[in-house]
């Protein structure tokens, strides 16, 4: 699986969520592959309420979002979490912006919750760095 995700801004979202730990390059790509994934799922779903809707265009409602953020409060960048969104759906749908921000902003948060996780595991391995066996130990107890 190729990942649309730079590693740079994931490894933001953990180093915010890190403390004084230190943070490995292979939890970063490992929290990137799981946040591709999961945005990937998230617009599934998406395109089957835009579908219900008869519409082609997926909107933040569609993703459970009522308020949009303005998108310079987000970490992780909008074009990739586009190409996320559209890595499982037909072509045939559009991805509006407020949909692209919407899920970039849920994304973030469910990268800034599996940080934590990490964290806390790398914590009771009584290690000072973060590494990709805690984001894996994370989704295998919590997913």
């Amino acid at each position: 699986m190729n990942v649309e995700l730079p590693f740079a801004p994931v490894d933001t979202v953990i180093r915010r969520n890190a403390g004084d730990l230190r943070v490995s390059a292979d939890a970063a790509e490992e929290l990137a592959r799981r946040i591709q994934r999961h945005g990937a799922r998230l617009a599934q779903d998406a395109a089957e309420r835009a579908d219900a809707d008869g519409r082609k265009t997926l909107m933040a409602a569609d993703f459970g979002v009522e308020t949009v953020i303005d998108a310079d409060e987000l970490t992780l960048p909008i074009a990739p979490v586009d190409r996320i969104a559209r890595l499982d759906i037909d072509d045939r749908y559009r991805v509006s912006m407020d949909a692209r921000i919407a899920l970039a902003d849920i994304l973030e948060d469910f990268a800034d919750n599996v940080a934590r996780g990490a964290a806390i595991l790398a914590h009771h391995a009584d290690r000072r760095t973060i590494i990709d066996d805690d984001v894996e130990t994370y989704f295998a107890l919590f997913e």
